[in-house]
């Protein structure tokens, strides 16, 4: 009997790379210390772009646009089979008194990214309940967001669906059985598993595990806050972001605002000073918000990585053992193809996107942007 590829995290890594690897006839085990997508993956904003993209290496840039073509197929596969919609909306995006516009203008015709600037009072009249005051305005039409929380419950219901995944939720991995200088499975609470391979996929708290071994990873954990309105279908049409902060419809009219950058270790408390913060960003970009009601107000802690450069591929050091972590801000961005990417190099196939930007050999130890 083939021994399984043990899945280490069941975040949007975990869980794209398992239904991935699973639809490619591979067994598959995915082990979460909680509940399935309940992390990072659930509490981000669900913008299918970064949010400055011209302000990124072309190695983030190749994953997004990779991924950004693959979400409506994806999102409607899922929904094919689980009755569950992601709700990939595409809105399209206005950025609002940009300080590097120009440098954002050049990066878009350089890769053919229908970015135009954009005259202030067309802004308005697509999204009236803009705040006055703002000058400029850059808009890319089509750009999409995907509801994140169902997106993680369609994969969730996939995966139950396929007889070749075990998916195992509460289950605390600890460290790694090493044998012969490779891995050959983990540790965990309810014991030894055996594995064919090891992929690490437990986003922040990837770095941790990889102590067990005397590894470094420059992974670390970034809190972010955001405040949730409930307001009318048609209050935002399209997605705005001004001073640093965003604004994200639902078709449903809820619309999230986002997001704290915070460096407070695991810690994922909620506070007071962030729902402020978030209110007075949110008034200041839609002022008719100061009249809705906050209807949710969370905490999640991203995987702060070196320029936000994930790590996706085999650690030298220990064979068998593969990271697809550290994606920072972008992990819904960047899941699928980070995910088709470590598919294409477990399984020895044409990668999707050159993988050497996101090789881990050489990398491990970069230093963390303080």
């Amino acid at each position: 009997m083939e021994m399984p590829i043990v899945i280490v995290g069941g975040g949007i890594m975990g869980a794209l790379s398992a239904w991935m690897l699973a639809s490619a006839q591979k067994p598959v085990v995915l082990l979460e210390q909680g509940a399935l997508g309940q992390e990072s993956s659930w509490a981000g904003g669900g913008i299918v772009s970064p949010l400055y993209p011209w302000r990124y290496s072309p190695a983030v840039t190749a994953l997004a646009h990779w991924s950004q073509h693959f979400y409506p197929a994806l999102a409607g596969q899922l929904l094919k089979q689980t009755g569950i919609d992601p709700e990939v909306h595409a809105t399209g995006l206005y950025w609002l008194d940009l300080e590097d516009e120009a440098l954002a203008l050049d990066w878009a015709r350089r890769l053919d990214y229908p970015l135009q600037q954009v005259d202030i009072a067309q802004a308005r009249a697509a999204v009236p309940a803009l705040a006055a005051g703002f000058e400029h305005a850059l808009h890319m039409p089509g750009l999409a967001s995907v509801r994140n929380p169902r997106l993680l419950k369609a994969l969730h219901a996939a995966l139950l669906q396929l007889p070749n995944v075990s998916l195992r939720e509460n289950c605390v991995v600890s460290g790694f059985i090493i044998e012969d200088g490779r891995v050959a499975g983990v540790q965990t609470a309810q014991g030894d598993l055996r594995a064919e391979q090891v992929v690490l996929a437990a986003g922040a708290w990837s770095g941790e595990l990889l102590k067990t071994l005397g590894l470094t990873l420059p992974v670390q954990p970034v809190k972010g806050q955001m405040i949730l309105y409930q307001c009318a279908r048609d209050f935002l049409p399209a997605m705005v972001l001004g001073k640093g902060r965003y604004a994200i419809p639902r078709r449903d009219g809820l619309v999230l605002i986002g997001s704290t950058l915070e460096h407070a270790g695991f810690d994922k408390t909620p506070t007071a000073e962030a729902l402020s913060s978030l209110k007075a960003s949110a008034e200041e970009l839609l002022p008719a918000l100061a009249e809705a009601e906050v209807v949710g107000h969370w905490a999640g802690l991203r995987p702060g990585s070196p320029e936000g450069i994930p790590f996706i591929g085999e650690l030298a050091e220990f064979p068998g053992l593969w990271l697809n972590c550290g994606h920072y801000r972008n992990g819904l961005v960047l899941a699928p193809a980070s995910c088709e990417l470590l598919k294409n190099l477990l399984l020895d196939e044409a990668p999707v996107i050159d993988a050497n930007p996101y090789a881990p050999s050489g990398r491990m130890h970069e230093a963390l942007p303080s």
